[in-house]
């Protein structure tokens, strides 16, 4: 069975318009489908964009024919979660059928920016559930209000909803938040990690929906996969020490504010750092495996992101040396 390979779109290093010509350009590779990146701020000053995804993602829907979705965006901070409602309401009923919308619950790189305290992650978590069932509330199309520990929704609906409306996926690394997630939400988003982490947040997710009556077989199990590729080895880690340096820092990002902190911490990262966290090789046998033990986990939808600016070069290798060998 042919397994769903979409493509990282990463507005922290693109400009927008080239964002949008290289996800056709994947897509016509024989990927399927956009992640694209919500960011205020790039994670250091090299990678040098953060445009405004809501806008790419309309752009992406007139250029491509694939499924595509925020990769993920905060409901709890920078947005009111009505705003992020309605907002993905409004791509759904543009595009049917072919939009998600992947829900976190912040780093302070991106949600600090609007002057509101940033609390510690169990408050963060609890804001973003919290916002979750307002989306969800205004979802089922009738009028509803809340009034919860931190949001308020007068008495409102959403005019524009499509039917049904998008799927909610939530992007946990931790396992009470994915048991959550299969309990509660349509699907989970994780990041790349060791197989048997990987291997244990999914467990915890189907026994989520198990305890809730739900068929976890049916609901999406999502991986946004960073790699280094490149035509040598060395071109590759070059790619990844400098346009990445945050794949190689083993310590939580999320209450790191600025950029020009991360460039700081980037200078202690060696390129051993990488070594469990990231594939860095220019041999596209080595990736096709690494992809390949993420959906021999169950995983349904890999997103893969190349950290390199050499994207072109990369579609083109992947959609034609990668892509095709891979099996569910």
């Amino acid at each position: 069975m042919k397994p769903h390979i979409g493509y990282a779109a990463m507005l922290e290093q693109f400009h927008p318009t080239e964002v949008v010509r290289l996800s056709a350009q994947a897509e016509q590779a024989g990927f399927e489908g956009v992640m694209a990146a919500d960011h205020f701020q790039p994670w250091v000053p090299q990678q040098g964009h953060a445009a405004f995804v809501w806008n790419v993602l309309t752009a992406l829907g007139e250029q491509t024919t694939g499924d595509m979705g925020p990769g993920v965006t905060c409901p709890s901070f920078r947005f009111h979660p009505a705003i992020v409602a309605q907002a993905a309401a409004t791509l759904e009923a543009m595009y049917p059928g072919r939009s998600w919308l992947g829900l976190g619950s912040g780093e302070a790189l991106n949600e600090h920016i609007v002057g509101g305290y940033w609390p510690e992650a169990p408050a963060r978590l609890s804001r973003m559930w919290e916002a979750i069932e307002i989306i969800q509330k205004l979802f089922t199309g009738k009028d509803v209000k809340h009034s919860g520990d931190t949001f308020i929704l007068e008495t409102t609906r959403l005019w524009t909803l499509p039917a049904p409306p998008p799927p909610i996926y939530v992007a946990t690394a931790g396992p009470i938040t994915a048991k959550r997630c299969g309990k509660s939400v349509d699907g989970i988003i994780t990041p790349g990690a060791a197989p048997e982490k990987v291997a244990g947040l999914l467990a915890k997710f189907d026994e989520g929906a198990k305890e809730a009556g739900r068929d976890a077989a049916t609901l999406p199990k999502i991986l946004q996969l960073h790699l280094s590729w490149a035509p040598t080895d060395e071109e590759a880690l070059m790619n990844a020490m400098t346009e990445w340096p945050n794949g190689g820092m083993k310590f939580p990002k999320q209450d790191i504010r600025s950029p020009f902190d991360f460039e700081q911490m980037a200078k202690l990262v060696r390129p051993e750092d990488f070594e469990g966290r990231m594939l860095i090789s220019s041999s596209p046998d080595l990736h096709q495996k690494e992809i390949q033990k993420f959906l021999d986990l169950g995983i349904d939808r890999v997103y893969l992101h190349n950290v390199g600016r050499n994207q072109q070069e990369w579609i083109e290798v992947f959609g034609r040396e990668v892509l095709p060998g891979l099996t569910r």
